[in-house]
């Protein structure tokens, strides 16, 4: 069953509610036989959907499984490249890795890789990231920017600007969603998300990129390992109630979208501002962990449009960090 089919017939049976359609306007709608709708539906079934209905008369839908199925996003979700082509695994290693060979194999821009679980998810910095099955969002997404390797890491903050406001939206509460630099969302103070930014490229353009974002939506944070648990949370933890994860990836998709294209057209500095009203590490001191393994500390000013942090140290001096580990010492300086 195409991705188009599955995705047209639960949009009619959906739209109709409580009443059934008939095989003859599916039929019709699709335009393919009612010996071809009936295969349709068939699978649907097989895929956990509960339609009622026999062949050669009507369908109603009723209960829909949680599952993320390409149909199920692709329903009424508002983007016109993102998501457009989705493939869905019910567990993988790395959503990352996935896409990466799509990429390389031609994907188009905007191709997205979902899976319901992750065996081996990656974070920033060679960290690994908690993937348990079936209660959050796992997805990675092809994209081919017309970028300098230089521009390529604004991406990434970005990105979390994406994700900070879908999940001030699911919230409700603005002020509760902030972003510590260069992309950690989080939720009255914790982390909810992980983005991971990986990408080809042939002398100073980039080829493609893969844009990985992993949201707790709704595991339960007691179940988080033990060096995990005192530093991150959920949307359903927080919220105190499940989250649609369906709806959630489409107002995810569509916000990315909208961000990647602002990206597109003006550089990070148009998005400046929107990442500059949620970060949180704002006059607050600060350890920078380099890569090379030395530390630096300073107390953090501001975020500029090339997306490196700019601290200020003890002398009065400051340095820009474009990489690296940025803990909190100490909340704002008076």
């Amino acid at each position: 069953m195409s991705q188009d089919a599955a995705t047209r017939v639960l949009d009619m049976l959906a739209k109709a509610g409580p009443d059934s359609v008939s095989g003859e306007a599916l039929s019709e709608a699709l335009g393919v036989s009612r010996a071809a709708v009936w295969k349709h539906v068939e699978k649907l079934r097989t895929r956990g959907y509960t339609i009622t209905g026999e062949r050669g008369g009507g369908y109603q839908l009723g209960e829909r499984p949680d599952r993320l199925y390409a149909e199920e996003i692709q329903a009424n979700l508002a983007t016109r490249w993102l998501g457009r082509e989705i493939e869905h695994l019910d567990t993988t290693d790395s959503t990352n890795r996935v896409a990466f060979e799509h990429a390389r194999g031609g994907a188009a821009h905007g191709f997205a890789v979902i899976a319901e679980g992750q065996t081996a998810g990656r974070g920033r910095l060679g960290r690994s990231f908690f993937s348990p099955p079936y209660l959050n969002l796992y997805t990675s997404i092809a994209l081919r920017p017309t970028l300098d390797t230089a521009a390529a890491p604004t991406l990434i903050p970005a990105a979390g600007v994406a994700v900070a406001e879908a999940i001030a939206e699911e919230v409700g509460d603005e002020r509760a969603v902030g972003i510590k630099w260069p992309n950690d969302v989080q939720l009255g103070g914790l982390k909810t998300s992980g983005i991971l930014m990986e990408m080809s490229a042939e002398a100073a353009r980039i080829d493609f990129a893969i844009l990985g974002i992993g949201i707790n939506l709704n595991v339960d944070r007691q179940i988080f390992p033990d060096d995990f648990k005192a530093q991150a949370t959920s949307l359903s933890s927080h919220l105190g109630r499940k989250v649609d994860r369906v709806a959630f990836t489409q107002r995810l998709f569509e916000r990315l979208e909208e961000v990647l294209d602002a990206h597109a057209r003006e550089g990070f500095a148009a998005l400046l501002p929107r990442y500059e009203a949620r970060f949180t590490m704002k006059d607050c001191e600060i350890r920078v962990a380099e890569i090379d393994g030395s530390e630096r500390f300073g107390v953090a000013r501001s975020v500029r449009a090339d997306g490196a942090l700019e601290v200020e140290n003890d002398r009065g001096e400051t340095f820009h960090v474009l990489a690296g580990d940025v803990t909190l010492v100490r909340p704002q300086t008076q």
